[in-house]
């Protein structure tokens, strides 16, 4: 029998990484996407001697979007899973003068991401079956001073992914928004993080997996920003900008 298949696009981040192992342990032959994919041969060897499954390297650049049906064409196979981790934080204070910073900010954690999952929703909708996970934020739920840029690409990502839940709820394709929160990465080295709102990346991955399992439709990987979120979202605006957030 064929073991089931999930893709993790975003494979070389700290997240795509512990998502890639959590399935792999699962018994999921695994896909990983990402540019210079050939720096993950040495994951792609581990995962293959300690779980005893396939795993195969797919070049993948989100923002070469001419490029994206193409990829899809190429894979081994049509995963019953995809999970998409890309991203980009950059810096504020230069995406608020460098107007090519912002694009690539925008275009990193919107446009590539919903470009890739749009091609695999049609084949996972044409096919009748299918889970799609997207990972956006939660600075997406009220645009912040101190982060505006990313928050407003995770904003429409967000509002993506609703929008593609709703669309192919009646289609047997589910889609899974995760709200992180805090993470330790590469992303957010050197930032004073809260413990109590801070998770690890196998943390984010057991999340998924519990989430792909149980058909939730989104999930904040530590319950206190949901109620964080909910707070921040009802501050009135003639107080919200005056705060320092």
């Amino acid at each position: 029998m064929t073991k089931p298949s999930v893709l993790i696009i975003g494979a070389r981040s700290d997240i795509g990484r512990a998502v890639a192992h959590k399935f792999a342990g699962l018994g999921y032959s695994v896909q990983l996407a990402a540019r210079d994919v050939s720096t993950l041969e040495a994951d792609k060897t581990d995962m293959e001697l300690r779980y005893g499954v396939l795993v195969s390297l797919e070049e993948f650049d989100a923002l070469a979007t001419g490029k994206h049906e193409a990829f899809v064409a190429a894979l081994p196979a049509l995963p019953q899973i995809v999970v998409c981790a890309v991203g980009l934080m950059g810096q504020q204070a230069e995406s608020e003068c460098d107007i090519e910073a912002a694009a690539r900010v925008m275009r990193s954690n919107y446009e590539g991401p919903a470009s890739i999952l749009s091609i695999l929703a049609n084949r996972f909708e044409e096919r009748g079956s299918g889970t799609i996970v997207g990972i956006s934020s939660v600075a997406g739920d009220r645009g912040r001073a101190t982060n505006y840029v990313y928050g407003s690409a995770k904003a429409g990502f967000t509002a993506f992914l609703s929008g593609l839940r709703n669309r192919l709820a009646k289609r047997g394709v589910h889609v899974v928004t995760v709200l992180p929160g805090f993470v330790v990465t590469q992303m957010t080295e050197g930032m004073d993080l809260p413990g109590r709102l801070t998770a690890e990346p196998s943390e984010v991955a057991q999340a998924i997996a519990r989430a792909v399992e149980r058909k939730t439709d989104v999930i904040y990987v530590r319950s206190i920003w949901r109620l964080i979120m909910l707070v921040i979202r009802n501050i009135p605006e003639r107080i919200f900008k005056r705060m320092s957030i």
